[in-house]
């Protein structure tokens, strides 16, 4: 499937990255994740970054991409584990999304294993630090 956009979205606390729990999620911030990930696509593709920490936000984005027809990767951090509203936009906007996580979910706590938008996603990639992007980019591109 070929996209003209693909949308890059970020929930809550992702603002922080670089500074928060390095150990955990990198050292880079989400604005050098931005700079790689436009390098990675080389002008294959346009890319649309967009963070929030609300979740009514990321609902909102996720239609505007979905209906627009344009893919999304999206890395909604804590509200994988708990946003119904966020599956059924997914769902209701038929937008061909990648679940992104930077650390493997399923090596930490519990409440982390479970996800609610695993099952309307395309894919899940999670544990690849910032490449989880690029491999999410990457899958998005080739289909």
């Amino acid at each position: 499937m070929a996209f003209a956009k693909i949308v890059v979205l970020n929930g809550p606390n992702l603002n922080l990255l670089g500074s928060r729990e390095p150990g955990v999620y990198g050292s880079k911030s989400l604005a050098d994740i931005e700079v790689d990930l436009r390098n990675r696509a080389g002008g294959r593709v346009e890319l649309e970054f967009r963070q929030s920490n609300h979740e009514g936000d990321l609902v909102t984005y996720v239609q505007e991409a979905g209906l627009a027809g344009s893919g999304v990767i999206l890395n909604a951090g804590a509200y994988t584990h708990t946003s119904i509203a966020i599956a059924d936009a997914i769902k209701a906007s038929k937008a061909v999304v990648v679940e992104v996580h930077l650390s493997n979910v399923h090596a930490r706590e519990s409440f982390r294993h479970h996800s609610y938008l695993s099952p309307v996603c395309k894919g899940v990639i999670a544990g690849f630090g910032d490449n989880s992007y690029h491999l999410a980019l990457e899958a998005l591109l080739t289909g």
